[in-house]
């Protein structure tokens, strides 16, 4: 039960840093910008998902479970949509995988929370 919840705190922490971090590079650099208009996003969908990440960045750590599940769940589509996104604009497997890595830490962080929560 220790490795669980010792897996749950590390994959949490790594996804509520990453989330934080989004939020400030989706806000301030202008490369990130321009990454979205390739992908044919509008503008404000980056300043949208920069909000939605930040909000469930905090999420996961509040201790109701219903907010904490929809953070969950929003990252989830969150990242299979840029999945999609990257390829079908053909970007590099870099693109396409980093997001894919960030999932599966979001599932084993999902995975944890349940075993812990229910024991």
């Amino acid at each position: 039960m220790k490795a669980i919840k010792i897996t749950y705190y590390a994959t949490t922490g790594l996804m509520s840093f990453a989330m934080l971090f989004s939020t400030y590079a989706y806000l301030t650099k202008p490369e990130l910008k321009q990454a979205f208009q390739h992908l044919g996003f509008p503008d404000y969908f980056r300043v949208e998902l920069a909000i939605a990440k930040f909000i469930a960045a905090i999420a996961l750590w509040l201790p109701v479970r219903l907010l904490k599940e929809t953070a969950y769940i929003g990252l989830a589509i969150s990242f299979v949509s840029a999945i999609i996104s990257h390829i079908c604009c053909n970007d590099s497997t870099f693109h396409t995988i980093a997001p894919l890595v960030v999932l599966v830490i979001l599932m084993v962080s999902y995975v944890t929370y349940t075993k812990t929560s229910n024991a």
